[in-house]
């Protein structure tokens, strides 16, 4: 039979029904979708709660209202977060993204709520804010992420590798200067103020002036990304935070890098500890009291509140929460601490302190030991933690022979901040400085092979402080006792190559208290204390490593071989060094052992690599100038009742 083109009708038979004269393919049954909207909603299986019903009798309906109950609950905490000072109610929040709402109503999604409160400022009654929905995207999946970013954010592109390239616009570094802390009765005689000291004041009136400013943004837009997470990896103290933002590229670098709850943990979360703002995007009121540029980082830690205007830099989150780690952990008697930490087969830990350059991230990742954390940890009568959940690594230079494991965790779900990538094959490039040197990628720690999950480990056995010492007159290797261990913590010391004005590249001297000045918020010398007292308890031993020059400064002599300093680590490690004969050098007065296992004899005391007997001496009293100088900020603040304390640490620094 033919059609009406004259071509002949195929017939089949078999696979077909014929009812009512109409052929039926029924080889695959027909979707159920009547639309293509409501197909693409199935595509979609929504997520169950994991916390089980404890009464196995429990009707479906009574769990139905249970999950009712707690995410109405779950809406009322965040409505609060977001909720004015000089309003009556908070903003009206609903969970899910505005541009799916057919979605949201054909699946029956629960009411908005706000949150009404009772301040004691005068209330304003209605506000533009008030008449309108906050949509909140609560804890979304680094999938979930990627597509509000590649869809709302521009400069969002997905790499060859499948990480997410973000740019954080103006700001591609920390803005120390911009940062404020709320000097209250009780801040003023806890923190450390004046010289040397990173903590800028502010009055808790500003500070309210610029929260209001950033939640009043916040609930200008349609959506909000809303992260509850954990930060201290130790069960008994970790702190529950919530970071409120306007940007999909926050809110994934968050979910990398603090602790990621379960299901059940999300479901119990409750109040936060701790609450972010961040309003980067909009600037700070410039006429605002103590503000010195459009940006401003606040924290107050009566309000357990920080808020971000005028940078979108995602390292001012996570770093603003380490200051504030700084400030909590210590009231609990516990010690935090700017620090790689890793841990041998046998259970013994190491912790790594060193400023940018020093090889702290190298030396730490080692193959042969598990990895606790690179940057951030906790020293309890527990043993020790990470207090984050990710890594965030310079990718400046990355290569993957010389950093096999940052170059392998940089996939799906991390964050690549300001790389330049090929437009066509989407191959980073990162030798490439064209937005900043400061490139970064924020991983999960599991992308690390030899994590250790969950990032916990006993007391710690060796205390490694590390320097580039581009002098060239500190030793590879020295043991140090527990007051020089002190001096050389606070101390905090490297040195930089630095462009001269005529072109000659010289050493510059770099101290920053504790190895992260920028992070303190109590005076040095009492984390100082807290570490010696804890080192005493539980029986560590310091060491003083350089990983800089030897036989003459930069320019003269030669940086110390990699190999040689891994070999030193080793012996720090394997206790060799602990039952090695020792010397101790002038001025300084370390101890250094006399011989190591497959490191040259010869270079383990620098006057020995020296060819110029006298320049090494009067660079070495240059140092040692420099490190008497610095400390003379610490000098005056007295450690216990007598000062005593204070006293022996002044003896363990350089003499002369």
């Amino acid at each position: 039979m033919a059609t009406p083109n004259g071509l002949a009708r195929i017939e089949t038979h078999g696979g077909k029904k014929h009812v009512n004269g109409v052929c039926h393919d029924d080889s695959t049954p027909p979707v159920r979708a009547q639309t293509i909207d409501e197909l693409h909603s199935m595509q979609r299986k929504r997520s169950a709660p994991t916390t089980p019903i404890k009464d196995g009798a429990a009707s479906a309906f009574a769990a139905a209202l249970s999950e009712e109950e707690r995410h109405r609950q779950q809406l009322q905490s965040i409505s609060a977060s977001l909720a004015s000072l000089t309003r009556e109610t908070g903003p009206k929040v609903v969970k899910g993204d505005p541009a799916r709402k057919g979605e949201a109503a054909a699946k029956g999604a629960p009411q908005p709520v706000h949150h009404h409160h009772h301040p004691a400022a005068p209330t304003i009654g209605v506000s533009d804010s008030s008449l309108k929905f906050t949509h909140v995207l609560y804890n979304l999946s680094p999938g979930e992420l990627y597509e509000q970013a590649i869809k709302y954010e521009k400069g969002s592109f997905i790499t060859s590798s499948g990480a997410l390239a973000t740019l954080s616009g103006a700001k591609t570094g920390r803005s120390p200067r911009d940062k404020r802390v709320v000097k209250d009765e009780a801040a003023a005689q806890e923190l450390w103020w004046g010289k040397g000291s990173p903590n800028i004041e502010m009055d808790e009136h500003t500070f309210l002036t610029n929260r209001e400013r950033a939640v009043d943004y916040l609930n200008s837009l349609d959506k909000v990304f809303v992260n509850d997470q954990f930060l201290n990896w130790d069960p008994e103290n970790r702190i529950k935070v919530r970071i409120i933002s306007a940007r999909a590229y926050h809110a994934l670098f968050m979910h990398n890098m603090c602790i990621r709850p379960t299901d059940e943990e999300l479901e119990n979360f409750g109040t936060p500890d701790f609450t972010i703002y961040n309003a980067g995007q909009f600037p700070c009121n410039r006429y605002t009291h103590y503000m010195t540029s459009s940006t401003s980082v606040d924290i107050n830690l009566a309000r357990r509140e920080m808020v971000i205007l005028g940078t979108q830099y995602a390292g001012e989150m996570k770093k603003g929460l380490f200051s504030v780690m700084h400030y909590l952990m210590p009231k609990r008697h516990i010690l935090s601490l700017h620090s790689g930490c890793n841990m041998g087969k046998d259970g013994d830990v190491a912790l790594f302190f060193g400023l940018s350059g020093t090889g702290k991230t190298t030396l730490s990742t080692d193959h042969n030991r598990l990895l606790i954390g690179d940057d951030e940890h906790c020293w309890s009568d527990n043993g020790v933690s990470n207090i984050e959940g990710g890594c965030y690594a310079k990718c400046i230079d990355l290569s993957q022979e010389k950093e096999p494991d940052i170059w392998n965790a940089i996939k799906f779900g991390t964050v690549l901040e300001n790389v330049v990538f090929d437009e066509h094959t989407r191959e980073v490039d990162y030798t490439d400085k064209s937005v900043t040197e400061n490139t970064r990628a924020a991983y999960p720690i599991e992308y690390i092979p030899n994590a250790k999950i969950p990032c916990v480990g006993p007391h710690p056995k060796n205390v490694i402080l590390l320097a580039c010492d581009a002098f060239g007159v500190l030793p590879p290797v020295s043991k140090l006792n527990l007051a020089q261990t002190m001096y050389h913590f606070i101390s905090g010391y490297t040195a930089l190559v630095a462009g001269t004005e005529d072109g000659i590249k010289e050493p510059q001297a770099t101290f920053s208290a504790c190895f992260g000045a920028a992070f303190i918020m109590l005076h040095p010398t009492k984390y100082a204390a807290m570490l010696a007292e804890k080192m005493q308890k539980y029986g560590a031993t310091g060491w003083l490593v350089n990983t800089g020059w030897s036989g003459g400064r930069y320019g003269v002599g030669k940086r110390i071989k990699l190999p040689y300093t891994r070999k030193i680590i080793d012996a720090i490690h394997s206790g060799e060094l602990l039952t090695a004969n020792y010397k101790k050098t002038e001025v300084f007065g370390l101890e250094i052992p006399t011989e190591i296992n497959g490191v040259p004899s010869e270079i383990l005391d620098p006057i020995n690599t020296w060819t110029d007997k006298a320049a090494y001496k009067e660079t070495l009293l240059k140092l040692a100038g420099l490190f008497k100088s610095n400390f003379e900020v610490f000098a005056s603040y007295k450690i216990g009742e007598d000062g005593s304390l204070t006293d022996e640490i002044l003896a363990a620094g350089p003499n002369f």
